[in-house]
């Protein structure tokens, strides 16, 4: 396997221009010859399925949801960030790369995140035009809001729904190509495996999760929008059916899997309150705009929040980062508001908690204003916790939300297997070790609306493409491999659910490989996972059959796939002793307990090859480069 980032010579605002000059074309007689497979419909998957149908190209679409627009991107709230410089105070393309390469810790490739920046400002004009209803400001023009690791404001926002509407307009443009017959949808369907021809990714192996039956469905290309795998903790912001399992069969038929130890702990969410919790829910980082995170001063101080007074509230990220105060990036949030809760002063009944509090912008805006920018938010608290964020502080804690490691891409967004793309979430490009909030959205729609459309002819005008039935023998093999799968957790017939494996496993991760992690953890960690997983295959009870509707199969399916992913995540976290960003090793921190980065050993992305369940990974690296923004240790001082 070789790495080659294919990254344009050139300055760096001019390599994308250039690179869409250079790249071969496919006229529009011959697009309608070729056939692309989409698989997901969230942010980039419905956006990049419109758009190669609106340029000729005959595509399939495949969601696991019985509508594309229930995809998890509609539970991204805060906003999508944009340079348009709207509020007149100081953004620029250049300073949003800046801001992302910096708030990724300097392990995020430049191109593609300069890239990024340039294609944010087209996102909104684009969604403008959908209609999409972002925020006004008294004058008309679209309001903007901050995000942390930033100190300018650049987010664009629709309440706190922003990746719902947004969701709806990409559903809308799917829609239309629906109708017109130039994208043909398959919901309710989940891909099983990647078919391989010829060292080319020609094809899928889905499941309809309704009947049980399994497809096969070939075409000249394969672009994968299937979301992280933060679901590996079990508890996490994500929804429950999320998962890694289309990634995770790519890597093992070639395509190489970059940075798995990069995940992002989110600091604002409801607390975990109790045993039997299925998932964690996100209160949007757009609340640190107005909300104050602050603890007791006091160790053990269980008073309510409203009779400690002022003197006695440690506002501590206000204290220890003046500059951006509670809109320091969300590791940094995350960390320290771990830290001041294993100092004994979090809040709440488990004391795994900080206070939220809007009393303050409450007084100086009126609680009109509050409600006008976040009241679905507030709403939303309100009927989880029974507790009303107008009166009494919010309590919040970390968790697990995003994941900046994905599919190796190049900068065409093809990954190691040729053929086989990466978009969104899925692929590790653009936020390197820590992503900046808002900017989730952002790039899933750039890789759908610009990036993809402009990128993939150039491999589909470069080779020939010999006609390929799903009669041939790597399909017939695919589909094997899959069936024999599933009959096998069916015949296990063992004592335990496989939620309870899961939950067993997502225990260690986040004990482990969570917030911080250390050598003697990650080591217990991939010691035990072989065994967790050597006794799911022993143990589990997955009842019913795989010839209908079957969601415990489902799942087990997909817990399988994390038991192995599990391990490879790990031994990332192991083999990467510096902290940078969302990694945090404990071994490697200042004097004021801050992440110490190590550029002269681990600049580099780490893409790991699959060379066999028992057989250790190859890792190979792609040096990193930094020509515009000079390595440096992070500062929100």
């Amino acid at each position: 396997m070789k790495l080659d980032a294919k990254i344009p010579e050139g300055p760096m605002a001019e390599k994308w221009t250039n690179h869409k000059f250079r790249v071969k074309l496919v006229n529009p007689a011959n697009r309608r010859k070729h056939k692309i497979i989409v698989v997901g419909t969230g942010l980039a998957g419905a956006s990049a399925a419109a758009t190669l149908s609106e340029q000729g190209y005959q595509i399939e679409a495949f969601t696991y949801s019985d509508s594309p627009r229930r995809a998890h991107s509609i539970a991204a709230q805060g906003g999508i960030n944009a340079a348009k410089n709207y509020p007149n105070d100081g953004d620029s393309i250049y300073r949003l790369f800046y801001d992302t390469v910096k708030g990724g810790d300097f392990r995020s490739r430049e191109a593609n995140v300069y890239r990024l920046a340039e294609c944010s400002n087209l996102i909104i004009d684009h969604c403008v035009a959908q209609g999409i209803p972002f925020a006004r400001e008294y004058g008309g023009y679209l309001d903007n809001r901050s995000f942390g690791g930033a100190q300018v404001s650049r987010t664009f926002y629709a309440r706190g729904q922003t990746g719902q509407q947004l969701l709806l307009g990409a559903f809308g443009a799917l829609q239309k190509e629906i109708k017109k017959g130039g994208v043909k949808m398959h919901t309710r369907c989940e891909v099983i495996d990647i078919v391989v021809i010829g060292g080319q990714a020609r094809g899928i192996i889905s499941r309809n999760l309704i009947t049980g039956e399994l497809t096969r469905h070939e075409a000249d290309a394969v672009v994968l929008a299937t979301g992280g795998y933060g679901n590996v903790f079990f508890l996490s912001t994500n929804a429950m059916n999320c998962n890694a399992s289309a990634a995770w069969r790519a890597y093992k038929k070639g395509a190489a899997f970059a940075n798995p130890c990069y995940t992002q702990i989110h600091p604002t969410c409801i607390p975990v309150h109790g045993e039997y919790q299925s998932k964690l829910t996100l209160m949007s980082e757009s609340l640190r705009n107005d909300g104050r995170i602050w603890v007791p001063k006091k160790a053990g101080d269980k008073r309510p929040a409203n009779q400690i007074p002022e003197e006695e509230r440690d506002y501590y990220l206000e204290r220890k980062y003046p500059s951006f105060g509670n809109l320091v990036p969300r590791d940094l949030a995350s960390r320290n508001a771990k830290q001041v809760c294993d100092e004994g002063r979090g809040v709440g009944p488990t004391g795994q908690a900080v206070y939220l509090d809007f009393a303050d912008a409450i007084q100086r805006l009126g609680k009109a204003n509050i409600e006008a920018k976040y009241g679905n938010l507030f709403e939303m608290y309100n009927r989880i916790t029974d507790e009303d964020p107008y009166t009494t502080p919010m309590m919040i804690f970390p968790a697990v939300h995003y994941t900046m490691g994905g599919l190796w891409v190049d900068y065409n967004l093809m990954t190691t297997l040729p053929g086989l793309y990466a978009l969104g979430e899925c692929n590790f490009s653009d936020h390197g070790a820590n992503r900046l909030g808002a900017s989730a959205l952002m790039q899933g729609l750039a890789d759908g609306y610009f990036v993809i459309p402009n990128t993939i002819n150039d491999y589909l005008a470069s080779n020939k493409f010999e006609k390929v039935s799903t009669g041939h023998d790597a399909f017939a093999q695919a589909e094997k491999e899959a069936k024999d799968k599933l009959d096998r957790l069916l015949a296990v017939k063992g004592n335990r659910t496989v939620d309870d494996f899961h939950k067993e496993l997502g225990h260690l991760l986040w004990e482990n490989c969570g917030m911080s992690r250390n050598e003697k953890g990650l080591t217990e960690a991939l010691e035990k996972i072989p065994q967790i997983r050597a006794e799911f295959w022993k143990n589990v009870n997955v009842p019913g059959s795989a010839d209908d509707l079957n969601q415990a199969l489902e799942k087990a399916n997909r817990v399988a796939d994390f038991m192995e992913f599990a391990e490879l995540m790990v031994r990332d976290a192991l083999d990467r002793p510096e902290s940078c960003g969302g990694h945090f090793r404990e071994e490697s921190q200042t004097e004021e307990g801050e992440a110490k980065r190590d550029d002269e050993n681990f600049c580099y992305v780490a893409a790991w090859e699959f060379k066999g369940l028992d057989e250790e990974p190859v890792l190979h690296k792609e040096t990193l480069e930094f020509e515009e923004v000079h390595l440096a240790q992070r500062s929100y001082k």
